[in-house]
């Protein structure tokens, strides 16, 4: 019996081949864009393992300190460190910028942390790999390596400089930007309080305004000007919960009694993901059913391509009683021959590929799995058309001129 799929192979191997080199890379970056959201989630995930809280406290009705704004005072943490089953609670800022290093610059999130032992404080990277842990109240670093920096560096952060004292790894934001450490007043100083210009234009507003030069209320000017120019404040309060003591009841109680907003780890970890990662997540679902399309149709078309070059040999089948089964399982078995060279070549592809990414890739192997058979059921939903056509050839054609 004649096997059209490999007749196809070893006449047409050059078309074949370069057709599975072209699916391949397609289905290389459909796994790439799925390692993408993988690693969003991934990223979420390490941001909310590395602060070592148990709960976040942040401003009223806000879903800070990552997907909005949240402002607190930095005394809060006291009330709430007062609180029943509170353990450990510390002030911490985030703020996304642009870090410099010499001439350039580096996207990362600067972090101010608490003082406090090392390592004992949420907030703090909970290891290094190289140098040392912050041990001064001013001007030391820790960066994630991913930032490039090196120990002994120096980086600008707003008008003043750090010096890296320790690097750490995996350390990043929700968006998979590098985090930078610093120590809390810096970064209260770097994120509230406004640059020398801005405050001269502030003094001379408020001077000029009639309502704060009332005779009869002495230092009521002063006091204004010095509220405007405060930074005592932070955006959340991590908290760490005693042995024993459930997460949910700890969290309602600093709701009922501190009138702030209080997130759980369940809690923390759908905002990052449902809301912060969803618009994401919808737009590499779009591609990956375009790509999808893509790949169907250019299968179909070499399937339909290489049935159409060999309508005689198939009227040669029919015409010495081939079944039709027989015939649509041969053209089956090149569509499916087609998607398993395409997937060996994206999934090589995809795997050498990945670490080049700027953004974190994570290849599962569920996906691999998953989009493996997604392959074959697509090959095989491809070569429908050119089975219908095989199937309508008149036998009569093997021996017409």
């Amino acid at each position: 019996m004649i096997s059209l799929a490999g007749r196809d192979i070893l006449h047409a191997w050059g078309k074949f081949v370069f057709t599975g080199i072209g699916l391949g890379l397609l289905i290389g970056v459909t796994l790439v864009m799925a390692g993408v959201y993988r690693g969003m989630v991934d990223d979420g995930k390490a941001l909310l393992d590395n602060s070592g809280a148990d709960l976040w406290v942040v401003q009223k009705d806000t879903l800070g300190p990552y997907a909005e704004p949240s402002s607190l005072t930095d005394d809060a943490h006291r009330a709430i460190l007062a609180m029943p089953g509170v353990a450990l609670a510390a002030n911490v800022t985030y703020l996304t910028m642009q870090v410099r290093k010499g001439e350039t610059d580096v996207r990362s999130m600067v972090v101010g942390i608490a003082p406090g032992a090392l390592g004992a404080v949420p907030g703090w990277p909970p290891y290094l790999i190289a140098g040392r842990q912050i041990t001064r109240g001013h001007y030391e670093a820790v960066a994630d390596i991913a930032t490039g920096f090196k120990l002994g560096e120096v980086v600008k952060i707003r008008r003043n400089q750090y010096t890296v004292v320790g690097l750490t790894r995996r350390m990043v934001s929700s968006s998979g930007d590098p985090m930078v450490f610093i120590p809390l007043k810096d970064a209260q100083e770097a994120q509230f309080v406004k640059d020398n210009d801005a405050i001269w234009q502030s003094r001379r507003r408020t001077e000029a305004n009639p309502a704060f030069n009332q005779p009869g209320v002495p230092g009521l000017l002063d006091a204004v000007i010095a509220s405007q120019n405060t930074n005592a404040f932070v955006n959340a309060v991590l908290v760490t919960l005693k042995p024993g003591h459930a997460p949910d009841e700890v969290a309602e109680s600093i709701r009922r009694w501190k009138r702030l907003t209080v997130y759980t780890r369940i809690q923390m970890e759908d905002i990052l993901v449902g809301k912060l990662i969803a618009t994401s997540a919808k737009q590499i679902g779009m591609f990956l059913v375009i790509l999808a399309i893509v790949s169907a149709a250019i299968v179909a078309f070499i399937i339909y391509s290489l049935t159409m070059d060999k309508i005689r040999e198939i009227a040669v089948l029919k015409l010495i009683g081939t079944r039709n089964r027989t015939i649509a399982a041969m053209i089956m078995q090149q569509a499916l021959a087609l998607g398993v060279i395409g997937f060996v070549v994206g999934k090589i592809t995809a795997t050498f590929t990945a670490p080049l990414f700027p953004k974190y890739v994570l290849l599962m192997p569920v996906d691999t799995i998953v989009g493996f058979f997604a392959v074959l059921v697509i090959c095989a939903l491809a070569s429908i058309v050119a089975i219908r056509i095989a199937l309508k050839v008149d036998p009569a054609e093997a021996i017409g001129g």
